[in-house]
């Protein structure tokens, strides 16, 4: 089990409508499906994946999120996730805006770019490679990579109210310099009122 997922179910409500975007083998969904008994799909792209899906027992939609999530009413979830797939999509103010429009609250999880082995990794002139960025620079699917302060940023200027914030190394919560400490963010946010 990865280490954000006990902390996307503590913020899930008990019975909750999710749908979980770039669901990958749904097993995010199945975990919250049988800690948190919450209804929802999954959307990912990759055939595997999806069969991945059906076997564990997860509703899933094949469809890339890059098309958007317009077969998806406003205010169909009470949370939409994006767990370790921001970096990998094109159209980031879209997804953003869009998990907000389909559900009531949105969860966030990225690998921070900010973390200092992968600045020093950088700075040796290298493209930082961990367990929270595994690939190598020529065959990442990644194409955003962030800071924390950078998707803050993102944020305020979409008038997206951040509500919590919890980031990890190696699973443990970190709260001392939070950007430079922390390898993994996981952001809940809403629309600002």
């Amino acid at each position: 089990m990865r280490h954000d997922f006990q902390i996307i179910a503590d913020w899930v409500k008990p019975s909750a409508k999710v749908l979980d975007l770039g669901c990958g083998d749904g097993n995010l969904l199945k975990y919250l499906q049988n800690s948190r008994q919450v209804r929802g799909y999954g959307v990912e792209l990759a055939d595997g994946n999806v069969l991945a899906c059906v076997q564990n027992g997860v509703n899933v939609i094949q469809r890339d999120l890059e098309a958007g999530l317009a077969e998806f009413a406003s205010d169909s979830f009470d949370y939409v996730i994006l767990s370790q797939t921001l970096q990998a999509m094109h159209h980031t103010e879209a997804i953003l805006r869009e998990m907000l429009r389909v559900g009531r609250e949105g969860i966030v999880t990225f690998p921070n770019f900010g973390y200092w082995k992968n600045r020093m990794q950088v700075l040796r002139g290298n493209m930082p490679v961990s367990a929270d960025i595994p690939y190598q620079w020529y065959n990442t699917p990644n194409v955003h990579l962030c800071t924390m302060h950078d998707f803050e940023a993102l944020c305020d200027r979409l008038d997206i109210h951040i509500s919590e914030r919890i980031v990890m190394t190696a699973g443990k919560p970190v709260s001392f310099l939070r950007n430079l400490t922390g390898s993994l963010a996981v952001y809940r946010f809403e629309r600002k009122k």
